[in-house]
């Protein structure tokens, strides 16, 4: 055991202190590295069950928004339909026309029995509803009187020389010439 000797008359030489701390060092370095490597390993486990988790719940909330959405518009739709036939609908049932967008209905009270009094606009509105920009817009065109009555004739089979042949032209969408002008009858609704 020659070797044995010669290591520990070796180790007899060197303190023993300094030694023993730097052990001691390493092994804490060792178990810091193992207890942060664990720590990261278990967090990064755990998140991703409970984003998995939260995913189900998060699409399972979506899903059950949606059904309740879809709901509130066929809820709406149905009313809308049903409305003339509903108590305290503004005119008789018959009188009413169901156009949709951008309102629901247009009525002429009197039209059923052969004399319309007056041209009425229905916006049907189920729940807490509000009002779209384009219904909004067209009831403060209405309100303000922007309102008029037009009545034109296809230049079909006319014998009258339509004016475009004379070189008129009507503003287009832009603003600019775009085609040419068709004869129409327009009244005014006078303003209060």
């Amino acid at each position: 055991m020659p070797l044995i000797d010669s290591v520990a008359q070796a180790d007899a030489g060197i303190s023993s202190w300094p030694a023993a701390l730097i052990l001691l060092a390493v092994v804490v370095a060792a178990v810091a590295a193992l207890a942060l490597w664990l720590g990261l390993a278990i967090g990064r486990r755990s998140g991703r069950l409970e984003a998995e988790r939260g995913g189900r719940d998060a699409e399972a909330a979506a899903r059950e928004d949606a059904v309740r959405r879809s709901r509130a518009v066929l809820t709406g739709q149905i009313g809308e339909q049903l409305a003339p036939y509903l108590p305290g609908f503004p005119c008789d049932p018959a009188d009413a026309r169901f156009i949709g967008k951008p309102i629901d209905f247009v009525a002429f009270p009197g039209a059923s029995a052969g004399a319309p009094v007056e041209a009425l606009f229905i916006e049907v509105k189920t729940g807490d509803s509000r009002l779209s920009a384009a219904e909004r817009a067209l009831k403060e065109a209405v309100v303000a009187g922007r309102v008029r009555w037009v009545e034109y004739r296809p230049p079909v089979g006319s014998r009258a020389p339509s004016p475009a042949a004379a070189g008129e032209t009507r503003p287009g969408p832009g603003g600019g010439p775009s085609a040419p002008a068709v004869p129409a009858k327009v009244h005014r609704r006078p303003r209060a």
